[in-house]
């Protein structure tokens, strides 16, 4: 019974490992397919800019913005391996503001949803600014309040 236990809890222990380099594999596939797609980005931006006819400020616009999204998705990619298999929160405000900011520029036909876009980039600088004021770092368990 005692060797059953073990086994199984070898293999219960091998499941995570498993899982996580499927993770990274299938992390680092998305990341070479975020690159090929950056590249895609910048011959078209290279195009709108060669091109002597267009003057659309507004697809300019979007893609730059576009190519910053791809950008922050390969860079929080490289973050996640940096980290110990961790995504930091700010990364996803990041993305989050970049994509609310496209979203103003390339549809702000109705001011109403240009408010509501500006709010929800306002909300997530108040989320970043809340992430950065707290400590990174929890305190021991040990660790109390001291009064003054």
């Amino acid at each position: 019974m005692d060797i059953m236990k073990k086994n199984l809890s070898s293999i219960l222990c091998l499941i995570p490992k498993i899982l996580q380099i499927f993770l990274n594999f299938t992390l680092v596939l998305l990341a070479i397919i975020l690159a090929v797609l950056l590249v895609k980005e910048i011959t078209i931006f290279a195009d709108i800019l060669i091109s002597d006819g267009s003057h659309d400020y507004k697809l300019f616009f979007d893609n730059i913005l576009l190519f910053f999204l791809y950008f922050e998705f390969i860079s929080m990619i490289v973050k996640y391996f940096k980290e110990a298999y961790h995504f930091p929160i700010r990364y996803f405000l990041y993305i989050g503001i970049t994509a609310m900011v496209r979203l103003i520029i390339v549809n702000h036909d109705h001011p109403i949803d240009t408010l509501f876009f500006s709010l929800v980039i306002l909300i997530l600088i108040i989320g970043y600014f809340i992430i950065n004021i707290t400590p990174r770092e929890r305190p021991d368990k040990h660790w109390t309040f001291k009064n003054n």
